[in-house]
């Protein structure tokens, strides 16, 4: 860990500190009896609160000073994102501080159903928002300081962002509001209480409301799949990972903590850097690909023959099953055990039979297939929640999309070139990766700048040397931004003031 050192930065001015401390103090006193958060079986769970304090106390993490959604992950109930731009920066730093503040929710607050706010409240800044309010610190992030519209080409996008939502391309928003709570009227409440204190100081750029899922498909994304297993436990904060889960530095996704080798400023330390993407899904395409490209197994229906060419392109059932453990048919009960769904390796014979080598899950954490976990460094903390309504009568008939829906996809890391680029262009968009000539694209998540992707890899296990040419983008990008993510204590102390 690597800090460059102020006196300014070291010392926390009292007035911040007294910001910091209303900030927790208020948010603790409004008592809920139910989570605002899904507990989906099958996905790695927060901690208690007495392991988190004590895991914390140890590792000498301030879990009260970090923001709350950076360790919560894929288990929202109604979230909405309200981007802004700032046009008032004296106006907002003094409401930022006074208001605000005083709503933001903590890692802290998180771990029990009492301390939970009505609705969890997160803020983070771009590139531009930051310069707009004066900070001229550099966070030595090359892929945050040009944005993501720069970096739209090396994610695979097609070239111009056509399908980009023209809020994304004007260059003018500033930062983001995460509203999360278990009913929109709460969500609504209270981001009519930010917006009204805030004034004239911001205006609304774009909002996005989404949603987890109904009934029995909470915690899937639109296609179906149990989403989120794979997310690492931080060290620091979660001290017991399941057995496969990956446990991870908290320098991986804090800045300034163990792991994070990097230079930046003091008042850096404890922050986040937040991707979000806004992925529409195109369900009835993606079904419709399954359905005309079975696997034919003996065994199996062309019904199940689809469901298992949807598996192997992700990796699991949409039950959360890996297929590298029920390589045939699907296991719920497997899928719903989180003890049992990730503890599996693709160590030898590493062979893709029972997982392609372009799977999905295989090529966003290849596990064995680099040697041992800990020499990974390029982890992601994923906090995204489905948006828009169900697939209609009507679009299922026809295979075709006709209303949006897709994923908020959003994600935290302590490097955006190490994490979230890395796993896209190296890993997802790399043909060659892992074996050269054989894998293909990332089926799911792939990009080849709107040209069509191949992907072999083992996908149909009856015929090895299969090649699927897949010419819709199942998946398609509809803009998005980096964001800093700060913690409380550099809202009050540097962003505010």
């Amino acid at each position: 860990m690597k800090i460059s050192s102020t006196f300014a930065n070291l010392v926390l001015c009292a007035v911040g500190l007294l910001s910091v401390a209303h900030a927790q103090e208020a948010r603790s006193l409004q008592k809920r009896s139910t989570s605002l958060l899904i507990n989906p079986p099958g996905l790695p769970q927060l901690p208690t609160a007495n392991a988190a304090k004590a895991a914390s106390a140890s590792a000498g993490l301030n879990l009260t000073d970090i923001q709350g959604d950076i360790v919560v992950g894929m288990t929202k109930k109604q979230e909405t994102f309200t981007f802004f731009t700032i046009v008032d920066a004296p106006t907002f730093k003094s409401k930022l501080r006074s208001e605000i503040l005083p709503l933001i929710t903590n890692a802290r607050q998180m771990l029990k159903n009492e301390t939970q706010p009505d609705t969890l409240v997160n803020i983070a800044f771009s590139q531009n928002g930051l310069t707009t309010l004066g900070i001229t610190d550099n966070l030595n992030d090359t892929a945050f300081k040009n944005g993501q519209l720069n970096n739209s080409q090396a994610l695979g996008d097609p070239v111009g962002t056509p399908d980009w939502l023209p809020e994304f391309t004007a260059g003018n928003i500033h930062g983001v509001f995460l509203f999360a709570s278990d009913t929109v009227d709460n969500v609504n409440a209270t981001l009519e209480t930010v917006t009204s204190a805030l004034g004239a100081s911001i205006t609304q750029v774009y909002s996005l409301q989404a949603a987890v899922r109904p009934g029995n498909e909470a915690g899937h994304e639109h296609f179906g799949f149990l989403d989120g297993i794979s997310n690492p436990a931080i060290q620091g904060f979660d001290d017991t990972p399941l057995p496969g889960q990956a446990s991870v530095p908290a320098g991986e996704i804090l800045l300034g903590e163990q792991n994070d080798n990097v230079i930046r400023p003091d008042w850096a330390k404890d922050g986040s850097f937040l991707v979000f993407r806004q992925l529409q899904q195109l369900v009835p395409e993606f079904n419709k690909y399954l359905t005309d490209n079975p696997i034919r197994e003996p065994a199996l229906t062309p019904e199940q023959g689809s469901e298992l060419l949807g598996a192997r392109m992700v990796g699991r059932w949409k039950s959360g099953a890996p297929v590298f453990l029920s390589p045939l048919v699907d296991n719920p009960a497997l899928g719903a055990n989180s003890s049992a769904n990730n503890d599996f390796t693709y160590a030898a014979p590493n062979n893709a039979s029972l997982c392609p080598f372009s799977a999905h899950i295989r090529k966003t954490r290849p596990r064995a297939d680099l040697g041992a976990e800990s020499k990974n460094t390029h982890h992601i903390l994923r906090g995204g929640i489905p948006y828009g309504p169900e697939v209609t009568t009507a679009e299922a008939s026809s295979n075709t999309s006709t209303i949006e829906r897709g994923l908020a996809f959003v994600a935290y890391q302590s490097n955006i070139g190490a994490g979230f680029q890395f796993l896209q262009q190296t890993w997802a968009n790399n043909p060659n990766f892992f074996v050269k000539g054989t894998t293909g694209f990332d089926p799911i998540i792939g990009a080849n700048h709107g040209n069509p992707r191949w992907t072999e890899g083992n996908l149909d296990p009856t015929i090895p040397t299969r090649n699927f040419t897949i010419i819709t983008d199942f998946i398609v990008s509809r803009g998005g931004e980096y964001f800093f993510s700060p913690s409380l204590s550099a809202i009050a102390n540097k962003i505010s003031v």
